[in-house]
């Protein structure tokens, strides 16, 4: 398995000199969110060292997650061709100055446990990763993702889902229906023999050195020195996105009624926005 910084990339030169396209694919419940806003937020500083692509609104990023998430959930030929698109869209707006490309997007793993009845380890993703390399084949592409202990992350996940994904089942059946999940080194082995071992990358969420500069494993791995990351501009505050319990559990069973999806996202946002409403220290039974 490929580690952080590996001394034959530090210069940005990719494998046979081609230029190093990292496509950071989250996954989701693992800090994405806080790393893209710090990668924004240093957007400038890193500027000379990485093209930073994440799903800014009105890029072409936003298309290719949802078309990688739709394909994942239907995989076929108009879905496969929806996502080369898509693909194509983001590599035709990568601009040619020679500099390695941080892609950040947490929805090219594809769909999560809990969303469009999912209940697997990101089967999609090494078909998914294939697509993205072959198309981008003037690149040294690599995969990198962070895991997060199993433990903590199927009951993060499923209050995600809750909230995002209209999942209206309760925490004690969600865990039942992915106690099967394999660990992460699955997936690694999975994409490993896809891509190569050499091109693959986990990153533990757990060795994070500072949650106010997120992604400092990533940086690392992209070839940036330790001072380097230490000098770029911290988050104010760590991204705080799971709602509390009672605003999720008030959301669950919202999920179960017969609403417009339009309309019951409109209930979710404002739920997001008014959670003080919620009772905090509401715990639905079996939530950990």
């Amino acid at each position: 398995m490929a580690k952080p910084g590996r001394a034959g990339d530090q210069a940005g030169g990719g494998r046979k000199g081609r230029r190093r396209l990292i496509a950071h694919v989250g996954v989701q419940k693992t800090g994405t969110t806080s790393l893209q806003r710090h990668l924004q937020r240093n957007v400038q500083a890193l500027a000379d060292r990485l093209v930073v692509l994440t799903p800014q609104e009105g890029t072409p990023m936003r298309p290719l997650g949802r078309a990688a998430i739709a394909y994942s959930l239907r995989p076929a030929p108009d879905t496969e061709d929806a996502l080369r698109l898509a693909i194509g869209d983001v590599l035709d707006g990568i601009p040619d100055n020679g500099l390695p490309v941080l892609l950040s997007h947490e929805n090219l793993a594809g769909a999560m446990p809990g969303n469009g009845g999912e209940t697997r380890l990101y089967p999609a993703l090494p078909r998914i990763a294939a697509l993205l390399a072959a198309q981008a084949k003037d690149f040294a592409v690599e995969l990198v993702f962070y895991s997060r202990n199993m433990d903590r992350w199927r009951p993060s996940v499923w209050a995600q889902a809750v909230r995002t994904d209209g999942y209206a089942e309760t925490l004690e059946s969600f865990l039942d229906q992915t106690a099967g999940l394999p660990g992460w080194g699955e997936l690694a082995r999975r994409l490993a023999e896809g891509l190569g071992a050499d091109r693959v990358t986990r990153l533990r969420l757990e060795d994070e050195p500072d949650p106010l500069r997120p992604g400092a494993l990533l940086l690392a791995h992209a070839g940036l020195s330790e001072a380097e990351i230490a000098a770029l501009q911290p988050l104010d505050a760590p991204s705080m996105e799971r709602l509390n319990p009672g605003s999720t559990e008030f959301l669950r069973r919202l999920n179960g009624l017969a609403l417009n999806p339009h309309a019951r996202d409109r209930v979710a946002d404002l739920v997001a926005r008014t959670q003080p409403l919620f009772n905090a220290d509401y715990r639905p039974a079996g939530t950990l």
